[in-house]
């Protein structure tokens, strides 16, 4: 009988495992998902990106007259139109992403997803306050980011009852951390509040005031404290509660 010569490499008693195929044009998909959710928001996001691609071929093709070489810069054009074109779509894109969250409940905590590197921040609320259980939408709401100018409390939600649980939420963390400073945003387009689309530049802007080391142990320490407790339906009373006894014997 012919032997069946064995791989060198492949440990005995193992079965050679192939590695996964690379995702190819994941890129693309990306771009092309990216421009489909944006032209529901902003239809003219298409005529915006060949405006832009016209006007940058154009150029480099009269540019190419002048000087003699139309073919070589309508070539060279070409590639910088096309990410011209992209660089619009992806600033046109970002603009429907925070028109869709402007006045959306939670619409403050998303755009903190906008925040460079060295924040640290939760998309969910720390502190809420809602007049009606199991509906958001009258909801008041804190949302907590924590970076070099201190702790920034972002709020929304209705005019006084979202200033009283903002200051509320000022309050208990000066008590656990009284040197450090505490911004209080307001998010809306009304006097002195911050509309969502400026939310991420405004906190930013900020003045420094810790070191690094200094924001990762008032993160610790924030988050030691705990977040926002959910609330318990209707009707459960948690100091009656039984365990089902059948149920924990089995069968």
């Amino acid at each position: 009988m012919a032997r069946i010569k064995k791989d060198a490499t492949a440990p005995s008693g193992s079965t050679a495992v192939k590695p996964p195929k690379k995702k190819r044009f994941a890129g693309l998909r990306q771009i092309g998902q990216v421009y489909r959710q944006s032209r529901t928001v902003d239809p003219a996001i298409t005529w915006w990106m060949l405006g832009t691609f016209l006007i940058v071929e154009a150029a480099f093709i009269l540019v190419g007259f002048a000087i003699g070489h139309p073919i070589y810069l309508g070539i060279v054009g070409f590639s910088l139109a096309v990410l011209a074109a992209f660089v619009v779509m992806a600033r046109r894109a970002e603009r429907a992403a925070y028109r869709q969250l402007e006045g959306q409940t939670g619409g403050g905590g998303a755009a903190l997803g906008a925040l460079r590197r060295g924040w640290y921040y939760e998309q969910t609320p720390v502190a809420v306050e809602a007049t009606r259980p199991g509906d958001p939408t009258a909801a008041a709401m804190v949302f907590r980011a924590i970076g070099r100018p201190g702790v920034v409390l972002v709020v929304e939600g209705p005019g006084v009852r979202a200033q009283r649980l903002g200051e509320a939420e000022r309050k208990r963390i000066n008590r656990v951390l009284p040197n450090v400073a505490v911004h209080v945003l307001r998010v809306g387009d009304g006097e002195g509040q911050v509309p969502v689309r400026k939310l991420a530049g405004k906190i930013q802007r900020l003045r420094p005031t810790l070191t690094k080391a200094e924001v990762s142990a008032v993160n610790k320490r924030l988050k030691a404290l705990g977040g926002v407790r959910m609330p318990v339906p209707k009707g459960i009373d948690p100091m009656r509660a039984r365990m089902d006894r059948k149920g924990a014997r089995g069968r």
